[in-house]
């Protein structure tokens, strides 16, 4: 039931300056004007939405503190539904008051999510803007805030709806069809529909390949640095970060473990996971951190394969040992995007540079000079790291698929209209066809969720926090 009154905290939990506790629900204005009391001695029910009020929250003779309450009356609410804001100070006892005096007189702690779940049950939003909200408060970088808040305003689902509502109405006539059967009318377009389909193919086709994209940009682009010990892995960790994260010594294996650490560059979030060096080794703790290395370059999107240029001054034979050295990363990684950098050009010529980078580049192999101590060479570092990532839709302002629920019903969704082209294609009968549009249809609500189940709803909201 939904139609009881709610209350939690909004804002995190512990003490602050200010803490904002939440009511939703028909009672949630006439439960709330009980323990207020105005500084202007209005009644609080008799108030216009919208309006901001100063006085005290008393129980009894005993006041509470001293609050801001805001009022916004159904449905013109974020949930729909009658709501109190009310703003105290952020003393954790003042917020425990607050919420059991409402708990104790007509309220019940709202569950994770419940307020806009309630926003989606009443309409204000559908599921895919719902689960946006989520994303919102999760951002933590430029890239990941400007998808979730277009797909909050509705840009995803205003795509999927329309080409929901088109596949609908060809949907009906087909159907229609099926009642004239006997008399052999066509009272959809055949020629029009296979245009709407081939349409509808390149949008989901689209979507789907966006998520590659979006998906890193949700969770960040995680980068290994890679190398042989001591070429200057946590100098360049430090470096990227602008702290000193790692511990930097001259002494090689000194990372027996791996390290990581986001940052935002551009706008889009990278986790740089510094490893231990790779060598051979009969030290058992360092040996189980070059272990740990090869794990975390599986997990990786992006090697960042790293060479110290003294290393390469001695012969031809060093700089031939790590081009093999690179080329056996590529096999081992063949799906890995890579970036090869040369450390410490601080410590060589330029005459000696130019021949390890005219030796070691090819066209295959991206090579960028930096030093990592004095920072020359690391904005163009964190330049390339960025043309590696396909970003161009997200500039674009195009719609990014971010959620692996969206992504799998859109790739339900365009099995299903491979099978009606297909159908189309080869004269399949129209009750045939309408099985295969239903399922589609059935997919695209799934996303908005004018198709949905309770056990969908609970996973979905069990992920929000408490007050949201």
């Amino acid at each position: 039931m939904h139609n009881d009154t709610i209350v939690a905290l909004a804002t995190p939990s512990g003490s602050g300056a200010i803490a904002v506790i939440r009511l939703s629900g028909n009672d949630a204005i006439a439960i709330a004007s009980k323990y207020f009391k105005s500084i202007s001695g209005k009644k609080l029910s008799q108030q216009a939405t919208h309006t901001i009020h100063l006085g005290h929250i008393i129980e009894g003779d005993k006041t509470i503190d001293e609050v801001l309450i805001s009022i916004f009356k159904d449905p013109n609410s974020y949930t729909g539904e009658n709501v109190i804001e009310i703003s105290c100070h952020g003393s954790s006892y003042i917020q425990q008051e607050i919420i059991q005096l409402f708990l104790r007189h007509g309220c019940r702690m709202a569950t994770a999510g419940e307020f806009t779940l309630r926003a989606f049950l009443n309409g204000k939003l559908d599921l895919s803007q719902a689960e946006a909200v989520a994303d919102l408060i999760s951002s933590d970088n430029e890239a990941s805030h400007q998808i979730a808040m277009q797909q909050m305003r509705g840009g995803f689902s205003s795509e999927i709806a329309k080409l929901r509502e088109e596949l609908l109405n060809f949907a009906s006539l087909i159907e229609l069809e099926l009642d004239f059967a006997e008399e052999d009318v066509e009272f959809a377009d055949r020629t029009q529909f296979k245009q709407l389909i081939e349409r509808i193919n390149f949008v989901l086709k689209r979507l789907i390949d966006s998520f590659a994209v979006g998906n890193v940009i949700k969770n960040g682009i995680p980068v290994a640095i890679v190398g042989e010990p001591n070429v200057g892995k946590s100098t360049l960790l430090n470096a990227l970060l602008n702290e000193d994260r790692a511990i930097v010594s001259e002494i090689a294996g000194t990372t027996r473990d791996t390290i990581e650490d986001e940052i935002s560059i551009g706008g889009i979030g990278f986790r740089f996971i510094d490893t231990a060096g790779i060598r051979e080794t009969e030290d058992v703790v360092e040996s189980i951190g070059i272990k740990k290395t090869f794990e975390k370059i599986e997990q990786a999107q992006v090697v960042m394969f790293l060479i110290g240029s003294p290393q390469l001054i001695a012969s031809k034979d060093a700089i031939d040992a790590f081009k093999i050295e690179i080329e056996k990363i590529k096999n081992k990684f063949p799906q890995k995007q890579l970036l090869v950098v040369l450390n410490k050009i601080d410590q060589i010529t330029d005459s000696k540079l130019a021949n390890i980078t005219s030796t070691l580049e090819s066209k295959s192999t991206q090579l960028i000079p930096i030093s990592a101590k004095t920072g020359i060479g690391v904005e163009q570092l964190t330049n390339a790291l960025l043309n590696l990532i396909n970003t161009g839709a997200l500039r674009n302002n195009e719609t990014i698929v971010t959620n692996s629920r969206h992504y799998d019903a859109l790739l339900k969704a365009f099995e299903e209209i491979q099978k009606v082209k297909h159908g189309l294609e080869t004269g399949l009968s129209g009750d045939l066809l309408a099985i295969d549009i239903r399922q589609a249809l059935y997919h695209f609500g799934e996303i908005t969720g004018e198709i949905t189940n309770d056990d969908l709803l609970g996973n979905i909201f069990a992920n929000f926090c408490i007050g949201k």
